[in-house]
């Protein structure tokens, strides 16, 4: 008999995490069943981490709220402020338009991680919302505490958004069973993050083309997030092959003072696991 799939999982993790190079990492990690909310393998799951841009999927989930209790219409125009601009991550900010509708807004927060287009999207739905959004959806640890910013300020919070493993894959494994408020909101926030750009991390496992992978190919269809900033890499999403359809949430966080040197060992375990992951069959 052959070797379960979460035990090959839980062993890759602890051979992986071992590495003494990787010591000054602080890990959280889960993968689950998506259909049956099973844990197939995790890593210190509940760790608080720092999770950089991860935070922006609660400000996704209550504009995709409004849109579909009709409080909010898709083509509303929203404009761009001089204090919402921030130097990098995103499309918005090289764009010469001052005012887009806020689906089309929503979409270079999914697929670009689009700094700007946060800080819209932000000052017009409230940070208040936004956490009540994350506490009603069982968010207790993983929350987006504030605008993007070029610069933090020791009166700022000090640092953009905070998550765990256990709540992020739980996030990802209730969108596939589309339970993240009603079947519409989950259809609306899948229908986004299937445009993400960024598959550096967990994801370049698979292979796929990072601007046009909203379809299936390989058999594999994705839905992610990533967070990234200094000493932070982070990866939620879902996933479905041939063998079922996974919700993972790898993150780490490492001092500051050894983000470059550790950056490419970081990156190389985050698609290692994810390597482990698509070896289902």
């Amino acid at each position: 008999m052959g070797i379960a799939f979460e035990d090959q999982l839980a062993g890759l993790l602890a051979e992986l995490l071992a590495d003494p190079g990787l010591t000054p990492v602080a890990w959280s990690i889960t993968i689950v069943n998506a259909d049956t909310g099973i844990v197939l393998a995790a890593h210190d799951p509940d760790r608080i981490c720092r999770t950089a841009s991860i935070g922006k999927l609660i400000l996704l989930a209550e504009l995709a709220t409004r849109l579909a209790d009709g409080s909010l219409a898709p083509r509303t125009l929203w404009e761009r402020e001089a204090a919402d601009h921030v130097a990098d991550s995103g499309l918005w900010h090289l764009l010469t338009t001052d005012a887009l509708p806020v689906v089309d807004i929503a979409v270079l927060v999914a697929a670009a991680s689009d700094n700007l287009a946060t800080n819209v999207l932000l000052r017009n739905i409230g940070l208040d919302s936004v956490a009540a959004r994350g506490h009603l959806l069982g968010l207790n640890s993983t929350a987006l505490h504030d605008r993007v910013r070029n610069h933090r300020l020791p009166s700022d919070p000090p640092t953009l958004s905070t998550g765990t493993a256990t709540e992020l894959a739980g996030f990802f494994a209730a969108l596939h069973r589309r339970e993240v408020v009603n079947p519409a909101v989950s259809e609306q926030l899948l229908g986004w993050l299937a445009t993400n750009t960024d598959l550096s991390m967990t994801a370049a496992a698979w292979g796929l083309d990072p601007l046009a992978h909203q379809g299936s190919d390989r058999e594999i269809r994705l839905w992610n997030k990533t967070g990234t900033d200094t000493g932070i890499r982070c990866d939620v999403g879902l996933v479905t092959q041939p063998a079922g359809t996974y919700a993972y949430a790898v993150l780490a966080n490492w001092p500051a003072e050894e983000a470059d040197a550790l950056r490419d060992r970081v990156l190389e375990t985050m698609r290692r696991i994810g390597s482990g992951l698509r070896q289902t069959r």
